[in-house]
């Protein structure tokens, strides 16, 4: 599955994909920390606007990054996030580590 990605003025927006299951956190996770690094990255967010599943490897993936961009002084925030997603963002305790930004 081809994932998309939107960069601009050290911004780099992932559009997160219908399902994130290990396969696809492995593929983001790794498409995602290449383009961090090769454009000099300094925001990140995660779009989920397209997302209907996510499963602990996806959490993995947002909490790395977190952890990656924290250590360069960057941040990371996601949008779009219906309420499934929401309930796992709660659940997991991701909303009190990224910015949830509003419609």
């Amino acid at each position: 599955m081809q994932n998309y990605y939107e960069r601009e003025d050290g911004s780099l927006t992932v559009f997160m994909p219908k399902e994130i299951d290990h396969h696809q956190a492995n593929q983001l996770r790794m498409e995602t920390d290449l383009l961090i690094e090769t454009y000099h990255v300094r925001h990140l967010v995660f779009d989920f606007s397209k997302t209907e599943f996510m499963d602990s490897s996806g959490i993995g993936v947002i909490i790395g990054r977190c952890k990656n961009l924290g250590y360069q002084g960057g941040q990371v925030s996601a949008k779009n996030l219906n309420e499934r997603i929401q309930k796992i963002f709660l659940v997991s305790g991701l909303q009190k580590i990224i910015k949830i930004e509003e419609k």
